[in-house]
């Protein structure tokens, strides 16, 4: 991964848990492998899809080993290292780099108030300890911290992260991070988070995406990836549209936490379709039985031609 561009669509595949809360460690296996058939071009696990700030270690180290074992090597392997302190992601970046994923995800520190000169530091130090690539995620909504572009670029070029996965939801933001990266010679792999406007970024020159509803319709996600490289732009905005209206399924579970209704929605619909065997989510998130809510998400996977399995009328 030091030496050739990570490009194309990477999922950050859900975690499924068994009846005790556990990782199930045959449906990860089975969604991975569901997953790399598919064309994937890597797979990111213990993201904010995968709930990794609901896991402790041990589960967090078996999904990361689990998904690394399922796909021996056909595609990287990106492992989410996220916690509250530097010494704490450092620890885990060593750990998931002996479980086998190829490159660690971490973001700016949470909880703790750093100024944008310690944020750098905390790449640096956790840089030094990794004995993996190390990838920055930009996800303010959670981290409460937007890392600057000058800050990515300056990273970028001392070596010390390789890339950004952007769930920043910042369109504007997003275009200057593709210029300024151009500009300083390409220095950062760039990675947009976003669900609905992936044909958008690539066109601007994004390096591919990592959208949690791949998890949900995976191959339509390959079909607008070989439509942008193909620059065939209006068969990749049909088929951005279709998903966009497919992501509607988030949209679908009322009153209830953005984890709730977010990966939640997923987890249903990937249950619907027989590629989980349980949407039960982390505690202390309660999965969705309504079968109103179930209904109308099975509808929106019909009209986007996804099997439901016939498991809701």
């Amino acid at each position: 991964m030091n030496s050739q561009r990570l490009r194309g669509i990477i999922p950050p595949i859900v975690t499924p848990l068994d009846d005790d809360g556990h990782v199930d460690a045959a449906a990860l296996t089975q969604l991975t492998e569901h997953l790399i058939s598919s064309g994937v071009h890597g797979i990111f696990v213990l993201s904010s899809t995968g709930e990794v700030a609901y896991l402790d270690d041990t589960e967090r180290m078996r999904a990361i080993d689990t998904v690394a074992q399922a796909a021996g090597g056909r595609v990287p392997v990106l492992a989410g290292v996220i916690d509250l302190t530097c010494a704490r992601v450092a620890t885990q970046a060593k750990l998931a780099a002996a479980c086998g994923a190829s490159a660690v995800v971490t973001t700016a520190p949470l909880y703790a108030l750093n100024d944008t000169a310690e944020i750098e530091d905390h790449f640096r130090r956790i840089a030094e300890a990794s004995t993996v690539p190390v990838y920055a995620y930009d996800v303010p909504v959670r981290v409460r911290t937007k890392l600057s572009i000058e800050s990515l670029i300056r990273l970028a070029l001392e070596g010390v992260i390789c890339g950004i996965k952007d769930s920043s939801g910042d369109d504007v933001g997003f275009r200057r991070l593709i210029l300024a990266n151009k500009e300083a010679g390409s220095p950062l792999q760039v990675f947009t988070g976003h669900e609905v406007l992936v044909d958008t970024m690539i066109h601007l020159g994004a390096d591919g995406a990592v959208p949690g509803l791949a998890n949900v319709d995976v191959a339509g996600y390959r079909r607008l990836w070989d439509a942008t490289q193909a620059k065939d732009w209006d068969q990749a905005r049909l088929e951005q549209a279709r998903l966009a209206t497919l992501f509607e399924i988030t949209s679908q579970i009322d009153g209830r936490s953005p984890d709730a209704s977010g990966v939640g929605s997923f987890k249903i619909a990937m249950r619907l379709q027989r590629l989980i065997p349980s949407a039960r989510m982390s505690a202390p998130v309660q999965e969705t039985t309504d079968v109103e809510v179930l209904t109308r998400i099975a509808k929106l996977l019909r009209h986007a031609d996804l099997d439901c399995g016939g498991l809701i009328p």
